[in-house]
């Protein structure tokens, strides 16, 4: 018996292990967000100093990656203990406190690792098990390290989001995808070219970047799974999810809009729900609004 005629006599244990494995990846996600822009930044240091030896930039030492060095208490610097590492349960168990010196552990890790759980079942659940299910779970990881790494730094990296864009190809080339290799490549090229056009247009008119290069790599990466008939629906969630969750986060830290905030969340949720619910989104408005 396969793994499909295993999740086809029990559905229900697709979406099951497709949890378990998000709780688990959400603990590894927890030091993605952390650590990639760290990297990005040594990695920053290390080229300038080797670049520009006349300005004496101090480089990183040390080794720093995702591995290395091991998790410790920020406070304290005690090494975190397996048994502490166990996903949202050790959380639980510590009373969100470090074992050693007893300071608080922010929430954010467990409700990161619970929202990656959700959104890997809610995939699983609506899509069943393919391997372009399989692939749509990995979408929603990379999107949500994407996510959380833009709001605390609004920096999208290149590690994510070119990968993502040349996953998106690949699966379109080997037929796994339900998007053709040609509206694949179209959906990049546009995704990418659409935002580069409202960054000039807008810096033109205005002198001011209204957003940066990072956003146009994701929405290529978006175009590349979904396809270009997807971008308009995507541009238009994000947008108005953008323009409201924006506002609310300006007027609770009372600035102005003329404060930059990211737009990559915004986009991530709106691809996101495009990859599962976009052709029902825009069939109900072909139909329903429009009456075609």
């Amino acid at each position: 018996m396969t793994l499909m005629d295993v999740f086809v006599y029990y559905p229900w244990l697709y979406p099951l292990f497709a949890a378990i494995f998000g709780l688990i990846v959400g603990s590894f996600l927890n030091v993605v967000i952390h650590r990639l822009p760290i990297m990005m930044e040594r990695a920053w240091r290390q080229e300038c100093a080797e670049a520009f030896p006349e300005y004496k930039i101090t480089p990183p030492k040390g080794k720093f990656n995702l591995n290395l060095p091991h998790s410790r208490c920020p406070k304290c610097q005690t090494h975190i203990r397996i048994q502490d590492n166990i996903p949202v349960i050790s959380w639980l168990i510590l009373g969100g406190k470090c074992h050693h010196c007893k300071a608080k552990i922010s929430a954010r890790y467990p409700l990161i690792e619970l929202l990656t759980a959700t959104l890997a079942f809610t995939v699983a659940f609506t899509t069943g098990y393919s391997e372009y299910s399989l692939a749509l779970i990995a979408f929603t990881f990379i999107l949500i390290s994407a996510t959380f790494i833009d709001l605390d730094t609004m920096l999208l990296p290149d590690q994510l989001t070119l990968p993502l864009m040349w996953a998106g190809i690949l699966l379109a080339t080997l037929g796994i995808s339900p998007v053709s290799l040609q509206d694949s490549i179209v959906g990049a090229m546009i995704g990418y070219l659409c935002l580069w056009s409202l960054y000039w247009a807008f810096k033109l008119l205005t002198g001011k970047e209204g957003m940066g290069y990072g956003d146009f790599k994701l929405l290529a990466a978006l175009g590349a799974w979904l396809g270009w008939q997807q971008l308009p629906l995507i541009i238009l969630l994000s947008s108005v999810v953008g323009i409201m969750f924006g506002l609310i986060q300006l007027r609770l830290q009372n600035k102005g809009v003329e404060v930059a905030f990211p737009f990559g969340p915004y986009l991530a949720i709106a691809g996101w729900v495009a990859a599962l619910w976009g052709d029902l989104i825009i069939n109900y408005y072909l139909t329903r609004v429009v009456g075609i």
